[in-house]
């Protein structure tokens, strides 16, 4: 397993099940062209990359062009790394027949050729840093009110609100995006200022 410091967005789960036995990195999927209608998953996306970095890593056809452009029209280029596959005719086993262009996606590559991929884009391949600070954990929520108790959902609604995040998400999918974005500091003192606000 690989540790990368940038956050990862793919097209959906099937390229986020191959890299996630490859990488340990926080992969983000655009629902394929998903992406083009909910802003508030792009907005999630640019905080992302502002806060850590993003790589693009899309399918090689026309389609997975077509979401890389969207991302790159809607995301500065300083905080993105593109990282490409080569185009390997064939199909993804649990497909019946190829894709429209008869190429493999990014499920479909060996973990050498992603690793090849991501090294190629510039990802930062991380040691083990004892200094990172620690993560926020499902507990901290717990503890902060917004996971098991009883006005837990209110409250993670009102925070999803404050802090821009898409409503639908799970309570897994916010965890990880608060530590994308947040140290549990940043965390605390967000849910004071909320707990203020609503008295």
């Amino acid at each position: 397993m690989v540790k990368i410091k940038e956050a990862i967005v793919v097209e959906g789960r099937y390229d986020k099940n191959t890299l996630s036995q490859i990488v340990d990195a926080p992969i983000l999927e655009t629902a394929g062209f998903g992406i083009f209608k909910d802003k508030q998953q792009l907005a999630l996306l640019r905080k992302v990359a502002e806060k850590r970095g993003l790589i693009v890593f899309t399918d090689s056809d026309g389609a997975g062009f077509v979401i890389r452009s969207h991302i790159k029209s809607a995301i500065p280029g300083k905080y993105l790394k593109h990282a490409y596959i080569p185009d390997i005719p064939g199909k993804e086993k649990r497909k019946a027949a190829p894709g429209k262009e008869g190429k493999l996606g990014v499920e479909g590559m060996t973990p050498e050729v992603i690793l090849t991929a991501l090294r190629n884009a510039g990802a930062t391949l991380e040691g083990e840093d004892a200094s990172a600070p620690r993560g926020i954990t499902k507990q901290d929520l717990m503890e902060l009110g917004l996971s098991g108790g009883s006005n837990a959902g209110e409250k993670r609604k009102a925070l999803q609100k404050k802090l821009n995040l898409p409503e639908h998400m799970s309570a897994n999918a916010m965890l990880q995006a608060l530590n994308l974005l947040y140290t549990l500091e940043e965390l605390t003192e967000i849910v004071k200022s909320l707990e203020k606000q609503n008295g």
